[in-house]
């Protein structure tokens, strides 16, 4: 997290982060006092950005959770202007759905050609790792940790073209053959969306096997 943000700012991302927290667990992220938070979040809320609901509990009284609104969502760096879903869906009404299927998958093809000379040749950590930063750069607030098989795990908590991939399932399913196409020996597993009420996108990208792996499973 950048330590430039205000305030302000770090609650939207925090939230961003979590999906829905409570108040409690929001101020345990800043060293300013509870009271200060619990202002910056009323003040967000007024201007749209923050929303709250009621949280019931067996035993005790009842709290608040609180969460980002479609607003506070476009805060974040995203290419809805870029691709608006509304010509997407009047292209639909008047060419079809396979017209709109292929200008995605074409948008896809020329993303893959964009990565592709930019990325180190061999070394699959060092492809992977560029791959990231690469996204990062595009808007994608991405974690990820290596794990200890080599393979990579990631979290994608900000998709910048979350509102295409929202009303067109096949950006997602898209991206999965890029990622495949830029990593060919290894396996991309998608266990959860944004797009699909998770708080991430959860990939997990194979290391693959080695050229030796592969001769000594082939007897070469």
């Amino acid at each position: 997290m950048d330590n430039r943000m205000t305030a302000k700012e770090r609650i939207l991302y925090i939230l961003k982060r979590n999906g829905e927290i409570s108040m409690k667990e929001l101020a345990d992220h800043f060293t300013i006092s509870d009271i200060a938070v619990r202002k910056h979040v009323q003040s967000l809320q007024w201007d749209g950005f923050v929303k709250k609901r009621k949280e019931r509990q067996e035993i005790g009284r009842p709290f608040h959770l609180y969460s980002l609104t479609n607003k506070g969502h476009q805060t974040f760096p995203n290419q809805y202007d870029e691709l608006p879903v509304k010509i997407l869906q009047n292209l639909e009404k008047l060419e079809g759905k396979k017209v709109v299927e292929n200008v995605l998958k074409h948008r896809n093809i020329q993303e893959e050609k964009e990565l592709i000379p930019k990325l180190p040749t061999g070394d699959f950590d060092e492809r992977m790792q560029e791959m990231i930063r690469l996204q990062q750069e595009k808007g994608y607030m991405i974690d990820y940790k290596k794990q200890d098989n080599g393979d990579y795990h990631m979290k994608i908590f900000n998709c910048p073209i979350y509102n295409l991939a929202a009303e067109y399932h096949q950006v997602c399913t898209n991206e999965e053959t890029m990622y495949q196409n830029l990593f060919p020996d290894s396996e991309i597993n998608v266990t959860s969306y944004l797009t699909r009420g998770a708080k991430y996108c959860s990939w997990t990208i194979s290391k693959g096997k080695t050229t030796e792996q592969t001769k000594e499973n082939t007897g070469s």
